[in-house]
C-alpha cells in the first residue's frame, strides 16, 4: 500500500504528528544498512584493534544502539517508542574496503520503527568516523538506506522487491 500524502502534514500544510490513537498494535521490525568506506590501511587498524580511542566496532555498535533509543528526540514528529530489541552488526568488507553497518530494531505498537534502525546505522557510521578520523580523514558515509520492514496497516516493505 502507498500513501497518497504526506502523512505528517495537516489539511493546511502545517508540520503534524500522526495521530496512532485507533492504529492498532502490530509487531514490527525494520532492518536498515550504510556502508563506512576507508582505506585499506583504515580497515586493518580498525580490524587489529590498533585505534588510538579503542575498539572502533565495539563503541560504534554501542552507539548506535544508544542512538535507536533516542530517535524521538532527534527526529522531529517520531514518536516515542519501547523498543524491544535493537541490534547493530558491523561486518568488514575489504572488497570496499570499509565496513557494513547493519541495525534491526522490533517493537510491538501502533507506529513503524523504520526511523530507529535507520537513526542507529547512522549514529553507527558516524561512530565510526570519529574514531578513525585521526588516520583516514578521507572516509564516506554512503548507501544508508532501509532493507526491510514488516508490520503494520501498510504490511511488508523489501528495497529487494521495490
Amino acid at each position: 500500500m502507498s500513501e497518497t500524502r504526506l502523512t505528517h502534514l495537516d489539511a493546511t500544510g502545517a508540520a503534524a504528528m500522526v495521530d496512532v490513537g485507533d492504529k492498532a498494535e502490530t509487531v514490527r521490525i525494520a532492518r536498515a544498512e550504510g556502508l563506512v568506506l576507508m582505506a585499506p590501511a583504515t580497515l586493518a587498524l580498525i580490524e587489529s584493534g590498533g585505534a588510538k580511542k579503542g575498539d572502533v566496532i565495539a563503541v560504534a555498535r554501542i552507539a548506535g544502539i544508544m542512538a535507536a533509543k533516542k530517535t524521538s528526540e532527534l527526529i522531529p514528529l517520531c514518536h516515542p517508542l519501547m523498543l524491544e530489541k535493537v541490534s547493530v552488526d558491523i561486518s568488514a568488507e575489504p572488497a570496499l574496503p570499509g565496513l557494513r553497518v547493519t541495525a534491526t530494531a522490533r517493537v510491538s505498537g501502533k507506529t513503524g520503527i523504520e526511523m530507529e534502525a535507520l537513526t542507529a546505522v547512522s549514529v553507527a557510521c558516524l561512530t565510526i568516523y570519529d574514531m578513525a578520523k585521526a588516520v583516514d580523514r578521507s572516509m564516506e558515509i554512503s548507501g544508508i538506506r532501509l532493507l526491510t520492514k514488516s508490520g503494520g496497516r501498510s504490511g511488508d516493505w523489501s528495497a529487494d522487491a521495490a
